[in-house]
């Protein structure tokens, strides 16, 4: 009942009624389906093939709800000035931006638990269809409960990748329209994710090539962090330690991110 909480429950209401919230929902629930039961010709790596294509499938659909949320809630109420009038009452920029933020991770958040109960529903079928097709005799549920459980870790890494780049776009959505706000959040997780390779590829006699990476990975965040790929090919579960290492990345960077919302937003001419 705060202020901030006023306008992020008025945040998630306005993404949840927009079609594009339905229409991912949807194509994900779709795409998860026709990846459970369409053979990937990948010689008995079909299960591991439909945790990537899971994921990845997950993150896309989380990445463009907030991207899209923050510049349609953000950008365009700041180019219509409905944010001036909504500043002008007894709300100050912080909690507008705060307020943004919180409603539309909340948003994303019930976007993504029917898909995430969905895919780990898939997964546990899967596991024992292939064991079908293999004629091996149907494995124990809790072998099944086991190799689903594995997923978990997976999907709160995107919710926290979805996080960092949810506030970037925030902060982002202060200053430029949509259209620049969708294509500088791309290349940010493009280059995110080709951070760590950047920064510990030596090439030698480059010197400034190498400053140039280490700049890049100082002022963007590292989006390996939360790429659980290397779990998925090698079936093994991401402990504990690292989920609570890259969930306190997650939320210091997301922090700074808005920080740096509340100085782009300070001084914005909204009139």
């Amino acid at each position: 009942m705060t202020r901030a909480g006023i306008i992020a429950r008025a945040t998630t209401k306005e993404a949840v009624r927009q079609p594009l919230f339905s229409l991912l929902m949807a194509i994900a629930l779709i795409t998860l389906v026709m990846n459970t039961f369409l053979p990937f010709f990948s010689f008995g790596e079909d299960f591991k093939m439909l945790m990537d294509c899971g994921l990845a499938t997950i993150l896309i659909s989380g990445l463009l709800l907030a991207v899209w949320t923050s510049s349609t809630s953000i950008a365009d109420e700041i180019e219509g000035k409905t944010a001036m009038t909504l500043l002008s009452k007894p709300i100050n920029r912080r909690q507008f931006i705060v307020g943004k933020y919180v409603g539309i991770m909340a948003a994303v958040f019930w976007l993504l638990v029917p898909v995430m109960i969905c895919f780990l529903g898939l997964i546990y079928y899967k596991v024992g269809y292939d064991f079908r097709e293999t004629a091996a005799p149907d494995p124990e549920t809790a072998y099944k409960l086991l190799v689903t459980f594995k997923a978990v870790p997976g999907l709160i890494l995107i919710f926290c990748e979805i996080s960092v780049l949810a506030a970037l776009s925030v902060a982002i959505s202060t200053r430029v329209p949509m259209v620049v706000n969708m294509v500088t959040c791309f290349t940010i997780f493009v280059v995110g994710h080709l951070t760590s390779l950047l920064v510990e590829r030596n090439v030698k006699g480059l010197e400034m090539v190498q400053f140039v990476a280490r700049l890049i990975a100082t002022g963007l965040p590292n989006l390996e962090h939360f790429n659980t790929q290397a779990a998925v090919a090698t079936g093994t579960l991401v402990p504990p330690a690292y989920l609570g290492s890259a969930a306190l990345y997650a939320a210091a960077f997301s922090a700074a991110a808005i920080l740096l919302a509340f100085i782009l937003f300070e001084d914005r001419d909204l009139a």
